[in-house]
């Protein structure tokens, strides 16, 4: 009878074990290395920024339209034309979004949003030290960038909702969303950004949302951590 090695039973066990720490081993090396980033959320349901257990978010990047004026953009695979005048890129395709640091202080306590400025199939070998390169993956007319699903405790949630539906009642003009990039007329984005962390990998995670309560003229800066 043959002997079995002990390391043939180790290894496989060890091998899976790798496999479930890596995802958070992964986040957590973003979040010690990473660089923070502000990204403008986009209300998915206009009446309530967060739904059901599993929360979903958009940001002003996710949407194509507002990337496609971009430097780049004609680089990126597109689908077969369709009716729409926008090609959307090949779903399955994995770009970078070049984010810039605003140049101009936040005129309240609410960070202020970075703006895409470019775009690339490949990571961009250096850039400077006020740019970011967010990785994103193309999906059906959307970009996902890894920050759009995830679990929000119930009463933190219900918190964020009545806090923000408060707000918006008191001042609806709050809430307007245009695209940008695309519309000449002044933008005006919902009072609720995201703070994330970005890896030199591209990588992402969320650490924060921050929203603004309250009347336009006397704003309350509210942070809620992940």
């Amino acid at each position: 009878m043959t002997n079995t090695k002990p390391w043939r039973f180790w290894m496989p066990l060890l091998f899976q074990t790798a496999l479930i720490l890596a995802v958070p081993a992964q986040a957590i090396y973003t979040q010690l290395t990473g660089k923070t980033v502000i990204l403008q959320t986009v209300p998915v349901d206009p009446y309530e920024l967060l739904r059901g257990y599993s929360q979903t978010l958009r940001y002003d990047i996710s949407n194509q339209e507002s990337l496609s004026k971009l430097s780049g953009w004609q680089e990126l695979p597109k689908q077969q034309p369709q009716k729409s005048k926008l090609n959307f890129v090949e779903p399955g395709t994995r770009f970078y979004v070049i984010l810039a640091e605003p140049v101009s202080p936040p005129k309240s306590e609410l960070p202020q949003a970075w703006k895409p400025v470019a775009v690339s199939l490949r990571q961009p070998a250096k850039l400077p030290a006020n740019q970011v390169a967010l990785k994103g993956l193309a999906k059906a007319g959307a970009i996902q960038y890894g920050l759009e699903t995830y679990y929000i405790p119930e009463d933190q949630r219900e918190q964020i909702n009545r806090e923000l539906g408060a707000t918006r009642q008191a001042d609806p003009n709050q809430f307007q969303q245009t695209l940008p990039l695309t519309n000449e007329k002044p933008q005006q984005t919902p009072p609720v950004v995201m703070e994330i962390k970005v890896d030199a990998q591209g990588d992402a995670v969320p650490i924060r949302l921050w929203a603004q309560l309250g009347d336009a003229s006397k704003p309350q800066i509210r942070q809620y951590r992940f």
